[in-house]
């Protein structure tokens, strides 16, 4: 008899154990914001094994691109693509073609001109398919599932389409959200949405790309090929209060389907965590993403997001503008190429120049302000080999009595300490929003 209590109570308490490590496993989910739990669906869809990596013409990629569909559907983006994605073909070496597929969203902006322009925001559909190895004689298969790559994008992207679309009244331009297939393949849905697909690219003002976001805790990363305008807005967005801050690089962290937006003369914005360890790897699994750090990284998306969709166009090359000045422009290198960007007050940070010096001595011009008006007037300028800042210009205005303001609290500014590449001080190019709004009463 006791013999038989004692094998029930180590059965009691085994069982005890295993429901507590299920308690356990279940308790790190339960603090999760809405948003934190979709993206781990979404991911968990994403990256299962049973889609085998999404190699691009896979089952997986179909079902991947389905999912991505449905999900659009649910958050109330219109879907423009079909149920299974937009089918293209891609010819391989072999001879043989491969078929892929782009999945597209569209969230229709307010603004009698600006609602025929478009901001693409995209991410990368595909991963890579599964490989064999053998060890030790015996052939194992290998699946790559794409946590990071591009799971964690792909969960950014439908997150942010919900977050545009449930705002969708403060949005001047459209968006179109975009599912690449084929990305591993050079960029093939991309090339083949903008020269195939979509019959005005004409009008694509601008491109987002969302490609591994997943490791925020040890990095966070805009790229935007030293465009002036996109750098603006981040320069803009950094004096305001935001959960994270992206490094602006000028050093392409991974090459991604911004390339072929690129290449079309569209300025585009890459986002990503950077390089980790797991990547093109089977160990690229949902354990490694970091979604407390995703979060961050998607409310500071959303709001680069809104502030492009409302904002002025962006140019895409720079030098025609600065052409226009004159001999002062030559030689003139992007503020972010400096190898030692300048600073203001010790602090290469543009945003401790607005903050020390030109909101500081603003002066908001009396007829501007009982008129009612306000904006931001995107100002570019040269810091050169002295420090001095030359050349300063209104790229886009506001009104006349705000943009001379802003011109003349950029002109009165103190010396810079001077940028350098290789050792040898340049002339260095910026462009930065000085914002002028009224307060409510």
């Amino acid at each position: 008899m006791k013999r038989i209590l004692r094998l029930c109570l180590l059965m009691l308490l085994c069982n005890a154990g295993i429901a507590g490590a299920q308690y356990r496993a279940a308790y790190s989910t339960l603090s999760d914001s809405e948003t934190v739990a979709a993206m781990r669906r979404h991911v968990g869809f994403f990256a299962a094994r049973s889609l085998e990596g999404r190699g691009a013409g896979s089952e997986g990629e179909k079902e991947a691109a389905v999912y991505l569909g449905e999900a659009f559907g649910k958050y109330g983006i219109d879907l423009v693509s079909p149920a299974e994605g937009e089918l293209f073909g891609l010819r391989q070496e072999s001879g043989d073609t491969l078929t892929s597929r782009n999945v597209v969203g569209f969230i229709p902006g307010y603004d009698r001109e600006l609602k025929n322009h478009y901001i693409v925001i995209g991410a990368r559909l595909d991963n890579l398919a599964p490989g064999t190895i053998t060890v030790d004689g015996v052939v194992r298969d290998r699946i790559y599932p794409g946590a990071n790559g591009n799971a964690s994008g792909l969960a950014m992207l439908l997150e942010l389409g919900r977050m545009l679309r449930t705002n969708f009244r403060l949005l001047r331009r459209s968006v179109l959200l975009v599912g690449f297939g084929s990305s591993s393949q050079n960029y093939a849905g991309a090339w083949y949405f903008l020269n195939r697909s979509f019959s005005d690219t004409a009008n694509i003002d601008a491109m987002i790309n969302l490609d591994m976001l997943g490791t925020g805790a040890s990095g966070f990363y805009a790229y935007t090929s030293s465009n002036p305008d996109m750098n603006a807005i981040a320069t803009a967005l950094a004096g305001t209060l935001q959960p994270v801050l992206p490094e602006l690089t000028s050093e392409e962290p991974y090459p991604s389907d911004h390339r072929a937006f690129y290449a079309a003369g569209i300025p585009s914005v890459y986002f990503t965590s950077g390089r980790y360890p797991e990547h093109n790897s089977e160990r690229d699994t949902e354990g490694i993403l970091q979604y407390e750090a995703m979060e961050r990284e998607l409310e500071y998306i959303y709001n680069y997001a809104v502030s492009l969709v409302n904002g002025p166009k962006p140019i895409f090359n720079a030098a025609d503008e600065l052409k226009k000045r004159g001999p002062e422009s030559d030689n003139v290198v992007p503020y972010y190429d400096c190898d030692r960007r300048p600073t203001f007050l010790g602090s290469a940070d543009p945003k401790v120049f607005l903050e020390k010096w030109v909101y500081k001595y603003l002066r908001y011009p009396e007829e501007a302000v009982r008129q009612g008006i306000q904006g931001r007037v995107l100002v570019d300028f040269i810091i050169n080999e002295r420090g001095k800042v030359t050349g300063a210009k209104v790229l886009r205005g506001v009104d006349p009595l705000l943009d001379e303001e802003a011109l003349r609290v950029i002109n009165a500014s103190p010396d810079w300490r001077p940028g350098t590449v290789l050792g040898k001080k340049v002339k260095a190019e910026i462009s930065m929003y000085v914002e002028f709004r009224l307060e409510k009463k």
